[in-house]
């Protein structure tokens, strides 16, 4: 889901090294950005390669899957306020399956290595939520090839996106699928949502401990250029999605729709939220039981 994105001015001495996800979900911030030009040395990054840089101290601050920031929180302080987040459809995070839901019962599962959180959400809803079964292996991130030997798949990105404003145009399967075999897309934030009421959190902000202990002023201002940023382009959605749109293959109406429907705030329930997924994970052995969720607060960082 990467897409070419104008990096900011690097390198300035002393600045902090600041992750961005050049994915179409972070396109409004980097649109904000690009126009404050507030932040010296932004990186931008595909989501696992910002998440693993940021856990090895390549970077100071920038946005790190959930379950990432879960299983590294010793090392990480919450940046308040900033996320992506669904509360409802998240559009791009999806289970796609052939024939119905109920229809599968011990399932072969395609999943793909490009969204822990989103592979581990899914995993939680096909075995907590619907008692299912599942069979899993790793796979390529598209759809259509997962499904050439799996009854279920979990994408994300473009081809989850794709599949989903398919699935709502009633736009017909395949010539290879018969009409009883065709695509189902199952949204996962959908899912969590009306099984726990909360929002669901897929990625949050961080920024290193030790950094925030050393330049606690420096985190406050890039936290605050951040925040300027976002709410700059969601101020100017109709700006962000056309020029987003150009050499994708979605229209700019289509990602305004995707991009007004997507969360970039991270409050009170959301917060909630992030603690009912990290219990939920901690139960399956994948995040540490006891996770203390603390945030930046200016300057006072234990």
């Amino acid at each position: 889901m990467s897409h070419p994105v104008t990096a900011v001015r690097q390198g300035a001495l002393g600045a902090p090294r600041v992750g961005l996800i050049s994915f179409l979900n972070c396109r409004p911030l980097l649109w904000g950005l690009s126009r404050t030009n507030a932040l010296p040395d932004v990186r931008p990054l595909s989501a696992e390669a910002a998440g693993e840089q940021l856990v090895a101290n390549e970077l100071d601050l920038g946005p790190i899957s959930l379950a990432d920031y879960l299983r590294h929180s010793d090392d990480l302080l919450l940046l308040p306020g900033l996320a992506i987040a669904a509360e409802g459809a998240v559009m791009s995070c999806n289970i796609v399956s052939r024939g119905a839901r109920k229809e599968l019962r011990s399932p072969r599962v395609g999943l793909t290595a490009t969204s822990r959180t989103t592979v581990l959400l899914a995993r939680i809803l096909l075995e907590d939520l619907l008692g299912l079964s599942p069979a899993y292996f790793t796979g390529p991130p598209d759809p259509a090839e997962l499904l050439r030997t799996a009854d279920a798949a979990v994408v994300i990105g473009d081809p989850a996106l794709r599949a989903f404003f398919d699935s709502r145009a009633g736009t017909s399967p395949p010539a290879e699928r018969p009409d009883d075999n065709r695509l189902r897309v199952h949204d996962t934030a959908t899912l969590w949502t009306e099984w726990t009421g909360l929002p669901m959190v897929f990625a949050v902000w961080a920024v290193r401990r030790e950094y925030a202990r050393r330049r606690p002023e420096a985190v406050a201002a890039a936290h605050r250029s951040l925040l300027r940023a976002r709410d700059l382009g969601l101020g100017s959605l109709d700006a962000v999605s056309a020029e987003a749109a150009r050499g994708t293959g979605f229209s700019a109406a289509q990602l305004g729709v995707y991009y007004r429907t997507l969360r970039y705030h991270l409050d009170s329930r959301g917060l909630q939220g992030v603690e009912r997924f990290a219990a939920l994970a901690a139960a399956r052995g994948e995040v540490p039981s006891h996770v203390d969720i603390e945030a930046f607060d200016g300057g006072a960082v234990l």
